[in-house]
């Protein structure tokens, strides 16, 4: 009993010991000789407390068999310990033993080794370590995050890495990554029986109607011919007008047809008594029930289309009548000695005013839509913009001067939508097309027309204008406002083109030529849709205009 009890003293010894050793202190010790001399110390007189009352017994028996596995036992027997007192073991120094039994920049490792001197564990056991500490001086973040961004993959490296490449994605990655940008030849086609599943969904035709057109459609060819015999090849001559009832007044020689539009009747309106005179002008009323006629003696006669008579006869002039327009009840009339005349034709004493402002004839005359001027222009290559009323004095003289043309100016029209903007046309020296700003007299654009410029005629349904030419084209050619682009050209007149009018829906233009022919051209057709809308929103405004006069 007495060994037994022994035995658990010596062990509980131990393990104070072992304690010791692991306590900060001790590890602070480490190399220390007085800090290792007080752990004998301690460990020395737990030994002699116990080597008093135990000391005969655990000779006689533990000591017999292993003399290393009692502490006393092989203190006793050590020389150089003649008093037999106990020490520390190898395996309990107070040095704290590393598991490689050295130290590391970067952390070292903290462990125990097994205590000797047991009868149970007689071998040595080295336990495992505890845990790693690093050393925080020893790592550089910043350091080692640059040295990885600045790496550099050496060529040797990517050439290996090339076949790896193409042997996973069964292609050369970078160099098709290198002709992307330069694709060419002739697209790949699809094997023979393939099936395209979405070709129900994508690969109809387009239904009409549905997509955005690139422009309408204009034929080239004239949509009817009629025969105009023994018309006079004159530049200076006015021959054609079309009435807001759809009758086209054309005069050939001395004697003046209608022809409707509608019905495809002729009508033979009057015919000049004198061989030697033939109808110069002609011009409808706006309300189109009333044609007037000027005659080459410098007559202007007024017709009724509906009893096909002569109303009356206009005297003032003592030269041919090349031009006429109306503004309600006032008709001007130009004439070949350059003066201009306003006829009142509700009055006996018709002639009301003269306007002179050219010093030869005046081959073009155009009161604006609004009836507030009038432009004339004469074979001066002179432009003059007149006003509808008298000035302070009792006379009229041009608000406008242009003197930029540099030829006969006859072609002369007024913008629809703007009434402030005139297009004007030069003759065979000038060939040109200019537009004028009336209010400011600025020009806002010319072109070259290339030929000479006959008549020019703007389109109600379309932002583009129409001009006739003669000399060497002989063509109608359509430009589309304000760039002045070509829209397309109308050919078919062997001879230069005298006079154009254009149909009350605005679809339609009519052209008189020297080659003794009358051509229709449906050039300003609307789309079906669009033109019930336009319809639609005139029957409004006459509606609304109707119910503010009430």
């Amino acid at each position: 009993m007495r060994g037994a009890s022994a035995r658990v003293h010596r062990r509980f010894g131990a393990a104070r010991a072992l304690t010791a050793a692991r306590s900060p202190r001790a590890v602070s010790a480490r190399g220390d000789p007085s800090a290792v001399g007080a752990v004998r110390g301690i460990s020395r007189g737990d030994s002699q407390s116990d080597s008093r009352g135990d000391s005969q017994s655990d000779s006689r028996g533990d000591s017999q068999g292993d003399p290393c596995s009692d502490p006393r036992g092989a203190a006793a027997a050590a020389p150089g310990n003649p008093r037999g007192r106990a020490e520390l073991s190898p395996g309990l120094s107070p040095i704290i033993r590393t598991g490689s039994g050295s130290h590391s920049s970067s952390g070292m490792w903290c462990g125990t080794a097994a205590i000797r001197g047991s009868k149970m564990q007689r071998t040595q056991r080295i336990v495992g370590p505890d845990r790693y500490i690093p050393s925080r001086r020893a790592l550089d973040m910043d350091v080692a995050k640059f040295q990885k961004d600045t790496a550099v993959v050496s060529p040797t490296v990517k050439e290996r890495q090339r076949p790896w490449a193409a042997s996973l994605n069964a292609f050369d990655l970078e160099k098709i990554l290198e002709e992307v940008l330069r694709l060419s030849g002739k697209a790949q086609t699809t094997a023979a029986g393939y099936q395209y599943n979405l070709k129900a969904l994508y690969g109809h035709e387009v239904m009409p109607g549905f997509g955005r057109r690139k422009g309408r459609y204009i034929s080239s060819a004239p949509d009817r011919v009629l025969s105009a015999p023994d018309i006079h090849d004159d530049y200076y001559l006015t021959l054609l007008d079309w009435s807001t009832q759809n009758l086209l007044a054309l005069a050939l020689d001395t004697t003046v047809y209608l022809w409707h539009h509608i019905s495809r009747e002729t009508v033979n309106l009057m015919e000049i008594e004198h061989v030697a005179d033939y109808v110069s002008s002609v011009s409808w009323g706006n309300g189109g029930d009333c044609l007037a006629v000027g005659v080459s003696n410098g007559e202007v006669q007024l017709w009724d289309v509906e009893h096909q008579k002569c109303l009356r006869s206009l005297t003032s002039h003592v030269s041919r009548v090349g031009c006429l327009s109306w503004n309600s009840y006032i008709l001007s009339s130009g004439s070949h000695s350059g003066q201009i005349h306003h006829h009142d034709i509700r009055v006996a004493q018709h002639h009301v005013a003269t306007l002179a402002g050219h010093k030869q004839e005046v081959c073009g005359l155009k009161w604006s839509l609004d009836g507030r001027y009038l432009a004339s222009g004469g074979d001066d290559h002179l432009v003059n913009i007149w006003p509808s009323i008298q000035g302070g004095r009792g006379g009229f003289a041009p608000v406008q001067t242009f003197r930029q043309h540099q030829g006969a100016v006859k072609a002369l029209a007024w913008c629809p939508w703007k009434s402030s903007i005139l297009a004007t046309g030069g003759g065979a020296t000038d060939k040109s097309i200019r537009f004028w700003n009336v209010c400011s007299g600025a020009c806002l654009g010319n072109v070259d027309a290339h030929s000479q410029v006959s008549s020019i005629l703007w389109s109600t349904n379309y932002k583009e204008l129409i001009s006739g030419h003669g000399s060497e084209e002989n063509q109608l050619v359509i430009w589309k406002y304000p760039a002045m682009s070509k829209v397309t050209e109308l050919q078919g007149h062997t001879g230069r083109i005298l006079s154009m009018a254009l149909s009350p829906d605005g679809e339609t233009v009519a052209s008189a030529a020297a080659d003794e022919t009358l051509r229709l051209w449906r050039c300003f057709q609307m789309d079906p849709i669009r033109k019930k809308e336009k319809e639609k929103a005139n029957r409004v405004k006459s509606s609304v205009l109707h119910q503010t006069i009430r």
